[in-house]
């Protein structure tokens, strides 16, 4: 159970968050993730229950998620919750640049779709997708400052942004007097392209809280496949049967580390070292078993030469 001295700032603001919070791509999204098949409302309810029992108050998500429906699914949980559970939740979306949005106005525009899908009236954390041409980042950063001083989002951030990217962001809300709270980036143990390029340092060195989505390389690092058992659809071409057997070594060792914390699993232990890295990681879940173990990814720590163990068994991975 996470308490609220557990909690963290996001970024260099006075917004307190759980160390991991919950991401929700899959929540309605039907093409990538399956949405209705295997898993549908209920099952990503008690994901949605669970993780605030747990204590978690973070929950990421985006206009694009379903097409929408992530933000609504999202929004009538949070609808439904009981006035007497004080859990301070927090609530972080996102802005697509599609390339037919040229004006700095279709941001307002979307953040009122968003405010009205979520069914609240000020986001948390509003961020923008991905620095997508032909608008510019510092046009894009312009319209994020203007959602803080009209009240429709508490702070702002971006996602997938490289370090000049967000130097260029961060610049033009210093001088709009908005703080650039967080970078949400791919990182994992299979992904640690942030550590090699100094995204990670910068961010760092910024105040610039690292939100890492898709922490477990969207299941690749959860055990639960192999080069016999590879994943399926999209997944499976990003997460080839390939790079799965080159990475045996390194669940092997992920497996010893876990026992030596009593009996972690490959999840948890995958989590546990975003943790280290300085980084906020939000895990996809869809039901209540994927949440309760990712949970127990809170609470201990890997010791300082288990974390370098796995870097250096990430790091022959090429």
């Amino acid at each position: 159970m996470i308490d609220s001295q557990d909690r963290i700032a996001l970024g260099k603001t006075d917004i307190m968050i759980s160390p991991m919070g919950i991401g929700t791509w899959a929540w309605g999204d039907r093409i990538y993730w399956g949405y209705g098949r295997n898993y549908s409302e209920p099952e990503v309810r008690t994901a949605f229950e669970t993780s605030l029992n747990a204590g978690i108050n973070f929950f990421d998500t985006a206009e694009i998620y379903g097409q929408g429906h992530s933000e609504r699914i999202l929004g009538q949980f949070v609808r439904e919750m009981s006035s007497s559970e004080d859990v301070n939740l927090i609530i972080a979306t996102k802005f697509y640049p599609y390339p037919w949005r040229i004006w700095s106005k279709s941001l307002k525009f979307a953040i009122e779709g968003s405010l009205k899908r979520l069914q609240i009236d000020s986001i948390d954390l509003y961020q923008i997708h991905y620095p997508y041409p032909p608008v510019s980042i510092e046009t894009w950063a312009s319209a994020l400052a203007d959602t803080v001083e009209d009240g429709l989002a508490r702070t702002v951030g971006v996602s997938n942004y490289n370090s000049s990217q967000m130097r260029r962001a961060h610049t033009v809300l210093v001088k709009r007097d908005v703080l650039l709270a967080s970078n949400q980036v791919n990182y994992s143990l299979l992904n640690r392209k942030i550590e090699k390029n100094g995204l990670l340092k910068l961010c760092h060195e910024l105040g610039v809280s690292c939100i890492a989505y898709s922490p477990l390389a969207q299941g690749a690092l959860t055990g639960k496949y192999s080069p016999q058992k590879p994943l399926s659809g999209i997944r499976g071409r990003i997460y080839s049967a390939k790079l799965l057997s080159q990475a045996e070594p390194l669940l092997r060792l992920m497996r010893e580390i876990g026992r030596a914390h009593d009996g972690k699993t490959l999840s948890q232990v995958a989590l546990n070292w975003v943790i280290c890295k300085g980084a906020i990681p939000i895990p996809g879940v869809k039901n209540h078993q994927q949440t309760q173990e990712n949970i127990g990814a809170l609470g201990w720590r890997l010791r300082v030469d288990e974390v370098l163990a796995l870097d250096q068994a990430s790091d022959r991975l090429g």
